[in-house]
């Protein structure tokens, strides 16, 4: 249902009308309660990772998810950046790098630069229409007829 901003709202089973943080809020106290839970500790900061093609309003709406779930968002980064954080954090010598995800919903890509272990990002963006299911079930269509070809050889 359409707000008066025009945002997408969401009428819950219980018939109130939900904005898209909201529903975002939900999810991470959700996330919230199992981290406090698994690390026996409150959980105030969190730094939420979004998809590269998220613009400034939907990272807005994430951030503000993050404030209604009790959360101090510290940073909200991008997937492809999120992975190449976690790929570069070992690294001492100086390269650049590409790091992107293919499958699930998009396309996503950032390039970094690293220097003396000090991350810039150069780009990042990302596709709704490169990628995603349609990627993952062409190219696992093609591992099953290749494995069926080598298989049937063998036989």
């Amino acid at each position: 249902m359409a707000a008066s901003n025009g945002d997408a709202w969401v009428q819950g089973s219980d018939g109130k009308m939900y904005s898209p943080s909201q529903i975002g809020a939900f999810i991470l106290m959700k996330m919230k309660e199992t981290a406090e839970s698994y690390l026996n500790t409150p959980v105030k900061n969190a730094v939420i990772t979004v998809p590269a093609y998220f613009n400034d309003s939907q990272r807005q709406a994430t951030k503000d998810a993050g404030q209604i779930a009790g959360l101090n968002v510290l940073r909200v980064i991008n997937e492809p950046t999120a992975a190449a954080l976690a790929y570069g954090m070992d690294k001492t010598d100086d390269r650049v790098i590409a790091v992107y995800d293919l499958g699930g919903g998009t396309f996503d890509i950032s390039i970094l630069e690293i220097q003396k272990g000090v991350f810039e990002v150069k780009s990042t963006n990302g596709d709704t229409f490169l990628g995603g299911e349609d990627f993952d079930n062409t190219l696992v269509n093609f591992l099953v007829t290749e494995f069926k070809k080598e298989v049937s050889t063998l036989m």
